[in-house]
């Protein structure tokens, strides 16, 4: 069975964080691996993240550029260390989320995940949730 995979897209302070703990705090029950993308030298979300790692089953922190720009190393590298880890566990994830930075375009993300044989093999495009602050539109 391929784990289903959710990309949360959207701008700086869009609520990409805040709606990932808050399914990561309701969904305790789930297994759900995280892949982070931070960028820049001190990470933005370096609080928040402390909340995921607790609640998350695995989190991948890709924080050496932008997902979109260096996504297809980085991507498979965060896909094959969540693989891993299941693997090794022998528990298999309900999920995985992706959070991108606020300035990644969600299309190479998905255009890689679709045409890498390596991640769709083991995983499933579930969906892209763009997020959107509604206040500053």
């Amino acid at each position: 069975k391929k784990v289903p995979v959710t990309i949360l897209t959207g701008f700086l302070g869009a609520g990409k964080t805040t709606l990932l703990n808050h399914l990561l705090q309701v969904q305790q029950d789930k297994k759900i691996a995280v892949i982070e993308n931070e960028f820049g030298a001190v990470p933005i979300d370096n609080e928040l993240l402390n909340t995921k790692l607790s609640t998350a089953e695995q989190v991948v922190v890709m924080d050496n550029g932008c997902m979109c720009c260096t996504v297809r190393g980085d991507l498979l590298g965060a896909f094959s260390a969540v693989m891993e880890k299941m693997v090794d566990s022998g528990n298999a994830l309900d999920a995985v989320i992706v959070e991108t930075t606020g300035m990644a375009d969600p299309v190479p993300i998905v255009r890689t995940f679709l045409q890498t044989p390596a991640i769709a093999s083991n995983f499933q495009l579930d969906g892209v949730v763009t997020l959107c602050d509604a206040k500053n539109i």
